[in-house]
C-alpha cells in the first residue's frame, strides 16, 4: 500500500489559494513516493501550467497522466502540457475521440486504452470505462489509512461509481472520496437523495469539487460536517 500521498489540485473553478487562477475544469497532481500522476488537465493549459509553476511544480516531473473523460474542461490542457512533457505514460478510456488519441500518440506519450478495471501502477486502479453516455474512469488509490477516489465529473453516477469501487475492494475503508460529482444541475430533493445514499457507504471523508455545484458542496458539508474536507484551487490534503 502507499504509505505517503499527496494530493494538490491544480485546476478547479472553485478558488482557495489567492495567486491562483481558476477555470471551469478539474486537474489534480498524485504523488505517492513512487509516482507522480496528473489527474486530467482542466479546461485551458496556459492556466493549468501558471498554477503548476506558482506551486513549484514541475511539469517534467510527472510520469503519468490519467485521463477521466474526453471532455474539453478535463482534457483542454492536454496538448499544452505534453508540449512540456511528453514522456508520460497516458490512461484515457479506449471510447475517446480519435482526434484526442491522434494528439496522445504524435506526441510521443504512451497510450494506455483503458476498457476493464485494473491496476496500474503498484496499488493504484483505474475502476474501468463505465458505460454510460459519457464513458468515464475514476481513479483508485490503495493507502494505509484506506482507499481513495477521484472521481472527474462523475458522469456515469458518483454513487454507481463509490459502488462499483466497494464491489472491488470489500472490507476495505473508503477514505476519501474526491472531485466531480455533477450534481450543479440537480434539485435539492436529488441531490439530497445521493448524498444520503453516499453517507450511507460510510465514506471517512468528503471532497467535492468542480461539477458539483455550490448548493450540493453546501449540502455535502451539513451531513458530512467534519468529516467534509473543503476543496478549491491549490488545496493540499495528504494521507498518511
Amino acid at each position: 500500500m502507499n504509505p505517503n500521498v499527496r494530493l494538490t489540485v491544480l485546476f478547479d473553478n472553485n478558488p482557495m489559494l489567492e495567486e491562483l487562477q481558476t477555470g471551469w475544469g478539474f486537474a489534480c497532481l498524485i504523488e505517492t513516493g513512487r509516482n507522480k500522476i496528473l489527474f486530467d488537465t482542466g479546461d485551458n493549459g496556459k492556466i493549468l501550467l501558471d498554477n503548476m509553476k506558482k506551486l513549484n511544480i514541475d511539469p517534467g516531473s510527472i510520469d503519468t497522466l490519467f485521463l477521466s473523460h474526453f471532455h474539453h474542461d478535463h482534457t483542454g490542457g492536454l496538448k499544452d502540457f505534453l508540449r512540456m512533457n511528453s514522456k508520460v505514460k497516458i490512461y484515457f478510456p479506449q471510447s475517446f475521440p480519435a482526434e484526442i488519441i491522434d494528439s496522445i500518440e504524435n506526441s510521443g506519450a504512451l497510450p494506455f486504452p483503458i476498457t476493464d478495471f485494473s491496476e496500474i501502477l503498484p496499488d493504484i486502479f483505474t475502476t474501468g470505462e463505465l458505460k454510460c453516455e459519457i464513458p468515464e474512469q475514476s481513479l483508485i488509490i490503495r493507502t494505509r489509512e484506506g482507499i481513495i477516489i477521484i472521481s472527474g465529473c462523475a458522469h456515469p453516477g458518483i454513487v454507481n461509481i463509490l459502488e462499483k469501487v466497494k464491489s472491488h475492494f470489500q472490507g476495505d475503508t473508503i477514505y476519501l472520496a474526491i472531485g466531480g460529482s455533477h450534481l450543479h444541475r440537480l434539485n435539492d430533493d436529488q441531490i439530497n437523495d445521493v448524498i444520503q445514499r453516499i453517507y450511507d457507504m460510510d465514506l471517512l471523508n468528503i471532497a467535492p469539487t468542480h461539477c458539483t455545484g455550490t448548493l450540493a458542496r453546501k449540502m455535502f458539508k451539513e451531513v458530512f460536517d467534519i468529516n467534509y474536507i473543503e476543496v478549491g484551487v491549490g488545496k493540499e490534503i495528504k494521507i498518511k
